[in-house]
């Protein structure tokens, strides 16, 4: 008899290029839209469609979706990266 292992997830195929979103979450609106302009312009001036996502309810936190053609995956690590690190962002998804 045969056991299925569930717990290992295969990765998913992904065809470049592709379009990719990226979820920036900060506390300055005015940064983060700064921020995304940045690192767009690093890689290239890079085409990228920026819109203004939710606000927490106490205002603490906003969310922008960042999108853009990303031509590999090592790009799309690359520009996910540089929000990681970016100062004015708290979180990337």
């Amino acid at each position: 008899m045969k056991i299925l292992d569930n717990t290992v997830q295969e990765k998913p195929q992904i065809d470049y290029p592709a379009e990719w979103g990226f979820k920036i979450i900060g506390r300055d609106k005015e940064a983060l839209e700064k921020c995304i302009k940045e690192i767009m312009k690093i890689e290239g001036d890079k085409a990228h469609v920026c819109t203004m996502g939710n606000q927490s309810k106490t205002g603490k936190f906003t969310t922008y979706n960042a999108s853009c053609t990303v031509d590999s995956e090592e790009e799309r690590k690359r520009i996910f990266k540089y929000f990681e690190d970016h100062d004015d962002v708290d979180m990337v998804i």
